[in-house]
């Protein structure tokens, strides 16, 4: 059984950077997609950025364009998210997601993808960025 594991989360100030990492473990293939999805307290999650292995691509959130950067090491089945000029408004829990053995419609459709279209998440790491 795929396991996602997940490190990188922590306070900060604003201005400051973080990198979350995510690893997949216990896998046989490679993910059609991996994404990083955030909740803030009394908020709906919400995507933030989404690479495909497959073709390279990527999509973020508006909220995030320019400050983030999803990238991925396939030997290592790992993806990352670095988190450049951090705003209070990005402190939420941050949650890893990978489409194993699944087709991502959001790649195909070019839009970004719904939480409901990756059937594999982590536990969650915290970001708390204070002004």
């Amino acid at each position: 059984q795929e396991l996602l594991v997940e490190s990188g989360g922590g306070s900060v100030q604003a201005g400051d950077s973080l990198t979350l990492s995510c690893t997949v473990t216990g896998n046989t293939y490679s993910p059609n997609s991996m994404a990083w999805f955030r909740q803030a307290p009394g908020k709906q999650r919400e995507g933030v950025a989404a690479v495909f292995p497959a073709s390279g691509k990527t999509m973020y959130a508006d909220s995030v364009k320019g400050r983030f950067t999803i990238s991925q090491d396939n030997a290592k089945n790992t993806v990352y998210l670095q988190m450049n000029s951090l705003k209070p408004e990005d402190t939420a829990t941050y949650y890893c997601a990978a489409a194993m053995g699944i087709a991502v419609l959001g790649e195909l459709l070019g839009r970004f993808p719904e939480q409901h279209e990756y059937n594999t998440w982590g536990q969650g790491t915290q970001v708390t960025v204070s002004s």
